[in-house]
């Protein structure tokens, strides 16, 4: 038998059994809990499916414009993040997620023009004499326009700068899906940590989602998006290490023992920052910055133009300030466990994908001074979709 599949029963105890209730693991399987709820042999059995998930492929897939949404027929995870919202399943041999981009436009209303969005198939929520066209939807009619989508969210957070913030998300929310069969399915959403940059709490943004997906039929629960990268990426690892996800509107980090998250917070600094210093720096749009980097951006080669040389200097700014408040961190912590041997750190999200970013991130770790020795840095097998398939290991090993 693998080192792996010894370890699978002590990897449960350890992450899905608290302090108090460890005591449980002597007695027999057959025993319920002290809820009186499942019995322990079925908790490792959900157990045992949630790390097998974490070993599954992701297919991955983008919301059609027009497709309704799925209703879910087991636990379901989600990924909420600024720059889009991704919902994963578990099914058969794969991961399975959707992708809607978290973005909407405005348009006046009339029943002409609402006519003609529904005999198109354009997903949109009517309020306040206004149609928000919502997700990729919005894309369209921004293009068309020539101008920008807006975001319900600002970097991680529900954005405070849009009145109907709360509103237009829950109606992306709505697109992916819809209520389940059975009430009290579980779902496990991507949360941010703490950011230690700035004045905002998750604690608002939290709430409001779990009052929503309850009110839906759900039984919520959050993830870390850093413990998130580490559920999906290092099960081979005894989930040990670091699990750093840089999206779009933030950074998450995460250092864990044996899946139990030891510290976690976050910067708001992520791909979004990037593209509006890059912009502001050489007076071009936003959206064409971010378009050159996602499209052809080599961070192992010398720049070749003014646009890349200035991403180049923004992406070792942002690794430097994650990297500088990493540190800083954990030499302030006394949680530190003293982890025997060094730990892995994987990277997730949007803004690791341009070659090269991988040695960048390697080099800069070299100029801090980490209280912990890191065995390899590697980037996840799909960054886009890690922290989904994390929040779906999650929601499969909480499974009543």
């Amino acid at each position: 038998m693998s080192h792996f599949k010894k370890k699978k029963k002590q990897l449960a105890f350890n992450r899905f059994s608290t302090p108090a209730t460890t005591s449980v693991m002597q007695t027999s399987p057959d025993i319920e809990d002290e809820e009186g709820g499942t019995s322990m042999a079925q908790d490792m059995e959900h157990i045992e499916t949630a790390i097998e998930a974490s070993q599954k492929m992701v297919v991955s897939r983008e919301k059609e414009i027009g497709e309704e949404a799925e209703k879910p027929t087991g636990p379901i995870g989600l990924d909420i993040g600024t720059s889009h919202i991704v919902m994963s399943q578990n099914k058969g041999r794969n991961i399975y997620t959707v992708k809607q981009l978290n973005a909407f436009f405005t348009v006046p209303y009339s029943k002409f023009t609402k006519k003609i969005l529904v005999e198109n198939d354009v997903t949109f929520l009517e309020k306040h004499n206004q149609f928000y066209i919502l997700g990729y939807s919005a894309e369209n009619f921004a293009n068309m326009f020539n101008t920008n989508t807006r975001r319900t969210m600002e970097k991680g957070l529900l954005s405070a700068k849009e009145d109907e913030s709360i509103n237009v998300l829950q109606a992306i929310i709505d697109t992916l899906i819809t209520r389940p069969d059975k009430t009290g399915e579980i779902v496990c959403f991507s949360l941010p940590g703490e950011p230690v940059d700035g004045l905002n709490s998750v604690v608002y943004h939290e709430s409001i989602l779990k009052m929503y997906l309850t009110s839906l039929g759900y039984r919520p629960i959050s993830i870390n998006e850093g413990l998130a990268t580490i559920m999906a990426e290092l099960s081979n690892d005894n989930f040990t290490g670091l699990g750093i996800s840089m999206g779009g509107g933030m950074c998450n980090i995460c250092l864990s023992y044996l899946s139990v998250p030891v510290i976690s917070f976050s910067i708001q600094k992520g791909g979004d920052y990037i593209d509006s210093m890059v912009g502001v720096s050489l007076g071009e749009p936003a959206t064409k910055i971010k378009t050159i980097k996602e499209s052809s951006l080599n961070l192992a080669r010398p720049p070749k133009d003014r646009i890349e040389t200035a991403l180049d200097i923004y992406y070792v700014d942002l690794v430097s300030s994650l990297l500088d408040t990493l540190e800083k961190v954990m030499k302030k912590s006394d949680k530190i466990p003293k982890i025997a041997k060094p730990v892995p750190i994987v990277l997730s999200g949007g803004t690791v994908l341009p070659k090269g970013f991988q040695d960048l991130f390697e080099r800069s770790l070299g100029k801090v001074d980490l209280p912990i020795a890191v065995s390899e840095i590697r980037i996840a097998e799909d960054p886009l979709n890690t922290t989904a398939k994390g929040a779906m290991v999650m929601a499969l090993s909480e499974a009543i």
